[in-house]
């Protein structure tokens, strides 16, 4: 790659999965700071669930775009979509424009991450594409790392404001890098089709929209009617995302009988789903609440979620090579990880022991890393004929629509249990158990399918029947 010139061209493009995934991780160290300037206490579940819904859409909507637009024109529009997000969260004079931002953010993001996997398949030789898809895969890993020590610094040195203004200038760069160093035939034509390309799941994604949002304007100004309506019809729209999808077979998202525990596929998507949710709680709301209750440093706390990053890497790397009869104890073993971080939470923030924190915080990271690469294979090795490239992308999908449900369900319960009436010693006092406990149910339903998805293993003619 040095020779050919193709290292720097390569290097770019995942500087746009760097920009993505910093900033996905960055909000939760910033949050205090930026709740104590913009108020709007009650939207902060929607500083997450927004950008991941954004990223959402956008990423499934660039893999296609990309068959009528140049690579290099689609990949400078997303940088400067990015860019722009990023100034106006930097420059948000109020939470409502900063949730703006953040959606504009989520769009580019998105595209940016979806953008650089094409690349690679456009741009490379064939014969180099694991090597390039593993070192894409640890630049993930470095990003989730340090992007909450980055918004902690940022934040102590100067304002949450200029973390954010990094990424504007970031998202500039990665702009002209794109337009300079994408410059071959593959990246300034547009994809040659043969025959009609596959239709966008325009009404799919529409369902999923809306549902979040009506889930996440749920936990806005607590009243028992209005909320308790508009979380039903948030649910029930997000039975029919999963039924619309399910009737679009050229466009769908997720293979076929996606939740039917009668296969290691939809066991496996049930434990995806279920802790994906359940284990949004102390990224959105954790270091809020320490810095409210105890006074404990954002410095500190994005250490800690760093370290959970870096739990899941280091496992994940560690049980890579596990021999394939381990595959049931390894995944079973990663959810009660999982669920004992979840449950865990419940006692520790409350109390403010940072070892305990770090604790489950390592358990919730480490049960993600020991179960997820065994869990992937199983859905992927599961799936019908001809969904495996489907069921190889659902996983990463369903993570992200998990994470911006389970954002917005946060918000409900936060704003429920007290943070609705403002930020203070008490209000926190009042709400520190339950964003953690609330989803320990959903934690053990993750153990539950893991458990049904270890025994659908010894069964493999029924993932296929």
């Amino acid at each position: 790659m040095w020779a050919s010139g193709d290292l720097a061209r390569f290097c770019f493009i995942s500087l746009g999965i760097l920009l993505h995934a910093t900033n996905e991780t960055m909000v939760a160290t910033v949050m205090p700071a930026m709740v104590g300037e913009l108020s709007g206490l009650q939207l902060v579940g929607w500083s997450l669930a927004i950008y991941e819904l954004g990223a959402i859409v956008a990423g499934a909507a660039a893999g296609r775009l990309v068959s009528y637009v140049a690579l290099r024109t689609t990949m400078v529009v997303a940088a400067l979509l990015y860019a722009a997000g990023a100034l106006v969260c930097a420059t948000a004079p109020s939470m409502p424009l900063f949730l703006a931002g953040r959606l504009i953010e989520g769009f580019g993001g998105g595209a940016l991450v979806s953008l650089a996997f094409v690349s690679v398949e456009r741009l490379f030789p064939r014969t180099i594409w694991p090597q390039l898809f593993g070192v894409m895969s640890a630049i993930w890993g470095v990003a989730a790392f340090s992007g909450p020590v980055l918004g902690a610094v940022m934040t102590e040195l100067l304002s949450w404001r200029w973390a954010f203004g990094i990424f504007t200038l970031g998202g500039t760069a990665m702009a002209l890098a794109s337009f300079i160093m994408l410059d071959t035939p593959e990246a300034t034509r547009p994809q040659a089709t043969t025959g009609a390309a596959p239709p966008f799941p325009f009404a799919a994604l529409g369902c999923l929209a809306v549902s979040v949002v009506l889930i996440a304007m749920a936990g806005v100004d607590i009243a028992l009617l209005r909320s308790s309506l508009l979380l039903a019809l948030g649910l029930i729209g997000l039975a029919l995302f999963v039924r619309v999808d399910a009737l679009k077979p050229h466009s769908r998202l997720f293979p076929s009988r996606l939740f039917s525990w009668r296969t290691p596929v939809g066991s496996g998507m049930t434990m995806v789903a279920a802790f994906s949710v359940a284990t949004c709680s102390f990224a959105v709301y954790g270091p809020l609440l320490l810095t409210s209750l105890h006074g404990i440093p954002i410095l500190t706390t994005g250490y800690i979620i760093a370290a959970e990053s870096i739990a899941w890497s280091i496992l994940s790397i560690l049980v890579a090579n596990a021999p394939p009869e381990r595959e049931r104890l390894i995944i079973v073993g990663g959810a009660l990880m999982i669920a004992t971080g979840i449950a865990g939470f419940a006692l520790t923030v409350p109390a403010g022991s940072i070892p305990l924190i770090l604790l489950c915080a390592l358990l919730q990271g480490g049960g993600f890393g020991v179960a997820w690469p065994f869990l992937t294979r199983i859905i992927v090795a599961s799936a019908r004929y001809g969904e495996q490239t489907i069921a190889s992308a659902a996983v990463p999908t369903m993570q992200r629509i998990g994470y911006a449900v389970g954002a917005a369900l946060t918000g409900i319960v936060a704003n429920a249990s007290g943070f609705s009436e403002g930020l203070n010693r008490e209000a926190a006092a009042n709400v520190a158990a339950w964003p953690f406990l609330a989803f320990v149910p959903l934690g053990i339903l993750g153990c539950l399918a893991a458990l049904r998805i270890s025994a659908a293993t010894d069964r493999p003619q029924e993932a296929i029947s």
